[in-house]
């Protein structure tokens, strides 16, 4: 379609601002935004709406135009509910960059606007989707009118008989119709959608699980669910987009009905672009607390920022809660991912690990605030105090997890990770990893810079260890864990090989099982009583291969450093 044909139609509201040279202009999509740099979401040839939520002043218009113009966009339409008039540094720069503008009345939802170009880009030929989105206008407004995904995937159901999923990447729900997939189904389909996108192959990707075929569909801002533009790095979205998950074989199916799938995946997308634009407030809101932090305010000055963002990510609380300080990182081998900003990945990553897996829906997330500097992400992490928890709510989460007795349950870097480190793996691929660092809480704004350096440290004795996404807490801090990952390796290994070869050799030949015995003696205190009984032995028997033990090492297990080197040896290996 052409960007005359906007004009052409009343019901969209439309007036044209400048740009009438360029009318001729095609429209291969449609785009809704208010981020600063929409860059990375841009392939070419889209008409991108925007609220202005970006725009602070007359001096964000040129740079947010000039990013536009460079990507090779259709056209801008400017909501009028936000400003009223459309400001005229966003004009001026407009004209200077030869970018059409068109100004939407407030009375006029971009849901509107966004439904008319999908149905005039597929040229009507999914004909089934277009009485879809023509009888239900409804899907894309927000609010509790609106449904949110959970209408079209109900309409895929009634109309089309298609079984469908959104799911974030890591398999968390965030809409279905009908019954719910299971968290292990959601993360092994994530894992087999990021390892299909990884590996480049053109979607929809085929997945097959406990006996049913699933269709997995990217839901990306360029409304394609086909291979991903050659301009853009896979790596710098593949961790943060949304996919959709049909309960089909799509490997037979007619152009039509693939139309209909992705022209579905692009009405999703504007349900993520309104997530991602409420976060904007809660990701600054952050960035202000982490410079304050970083620069060593005043504890006063950060106090006051806290009390800003206490309300926001915590409504309704009189009470400031606890913080907890989570850092993230993503790194790409060096070979070809050096140009792919870690940060921007890193913090999208931590948005979705710091949800509840047990949640769904688009906005289960707001009580979250992420910054990134770098290539690093830090989360501020609000703890209520268990006295602003519901009636209930503590024993549901188990308050054997906090802090103190006054607080909510605190984050563990262990569990963080356990439902995710699958299809994260799979995202990352051959060249990334993901490494991650939690704090114990604190209860004031001064104990946020120490909060900072111990999840920075704890992040960094994760990075020591081995495999793709590896995380560490504060605990881990002040005991031997903290000082075994940054043993040089030749070190670990000749230690290790002194004290524990022989015993290995000797199981080996005998199957005697002087390891395993060595571990629960360990692990018993020394106790011949308890460690007998936990291995259902005789204490005779156990005192035999303790004996042996001492033997083949030329060790004393009553002594208590030979006791800590055995211990040491077997952590190590």
């Amino acid at each position: 379609m052409r960007l005359r044909a906007l004009l052409e139609n009343d019901a969209l509201g439309l007036r044209l601002l400048g740009g009438d040279e360029e009318l001729d202009r095609s429209v291969r999509g449609v785009m809704t935004t208010d981020l600063r740099d929409p860059s990375r979401y841009l392939t070419g040839g889209e008409l991108v709406l925007t609220g202005l939520a970006w725009r602070r002043d007359a001096a964000d218009s040129e740079p947010f135009v000039r990013i536009l113009a460079g990507a090779g966009v259709a056209g801008l339409a400017a909501g009028e509910a936000e400003l009223g008039d459309i400001p005229d540094d966003l004009v001026e720069a407009c004209r200077h960059h030869r970018l059409p503008l068109f100004a939407v009345n407030e009375t006029v939802a971009f849901a509107t606007i966004t439904e008319y170009v999908v149905r005039q880009v597929s040229g009507e030929r999914a004909g089934d989707l277009a009485a879809v989105v023509d009888r239900h206008r409804r899907l894309m407004t927000s609010g509790p009118t609106g449904g949110g995904p959970e209408v079209v995937l109900d309409l895929l159901g009634s109309d089309l008989d298609l079984h469908a999923w959104v799911l974030s990447p890591t398999g968390r729900q965030i809409a279905g119709a009908g019954a719910p997939l299971s968290a292990a189904a959601g993360a092994e389909l994530a894992g087999l959608h990021l390892a299909a996108v990884r590996s480049g192959r053109r979607a929809p990707h085929r997945a097959a699980l406990g006996g049913t075929t699933y269709s997995l569909f990217p839901i990306r801002n360029n409304g394609r669910g086909g291979a991903v533009p050659p301009a853009r790095d896979v790596r710098e979205s593949v961790l943060s987009d949304w996919l959709l998950a049909v309960e089909a074989d799509a490997s037979d199916w007619p152009a039509a009905r693939l139309d209909l799938l992705q022209g579905v995946t692009q009405l999703i997308a504007v349900e993520r672009d309104r997530r991602d634009a409420a976060r904007t407030v809660r990701r600054r809101l952050a960035q202000e607390v982490l410079e304050l932090v970083q620069a060593g305010a005043a504890p006063a000055e950060i106090a006051a920022r806290l009390r800003v963002a206490t309300p926001v990510l915590l409504p309704g609380l009189g009470t400031a809660p606890h913080w907890q300080v989570v850092v993230a990182r993503v790194e790409w081998d060096e070979d070809g991912g050096s140009g792919v900003p870690g940060g921007p990945v890193a913090q999208a990553l931590l948005e979705e690990i710091l949800v509840d897996p047990a949640v769904t829906g688009p906005d289960s997330a707001d009580r979250i605030a992420v910054a990134h500097t770098g290539d690093e992400a830090v989360a501020l992490v609000p703890l209520p105090a268990a006295s602003d928890r519901p009636d209930g709510e503590a024993a549901a989460d188990g308050d054997s997890g906090a802090e103190d007795p006054g607080e909510g349950p605190a984050l563990h870097a262990d569990a963080l990770l356990a439902a995710v480190r699958a299809p994260l793996s799979a995202g990352l691929g051959d060249d990334g990893r993901l490494t991650l660092g939690v704090s114990a809480s604190v209860h004031s704004a001064e104990g946020l810079r120490g909060a900072l350096e111990e999840a920075r440290h704890a992040r960094r004795v994760a990075a020591a260890r081995p495999g793709r996404v590896c995380a560490a807490g504060h605990h881990e801090l002040a005991s031997h864990v903290l000082l075994l990952p940054f043993v040089p390796d030749d070190v670990r290994r000749a230690f290790t090989a002194r004290l524990l070869d022989p015993l290995r050799e000797y199981d080996r030949r005998h199957r005697a099982e002087l390891i395993p015995t060595l571990e629960a003696f360990l692990d018993c205190d020394g106790s011949w009583t308890r460690c007998a009984a936990r291995l259902h032995l005789h204490v005779n028997t156990l005192r035999y291969r303790v004996g042996r033990i001492e033997q083949l090492t030329g060790r004393d297990l009553a002594r208590l450093e030979d006791k800590l080197d055995f211990f040491l040896a077997l952590r190590m290996s």
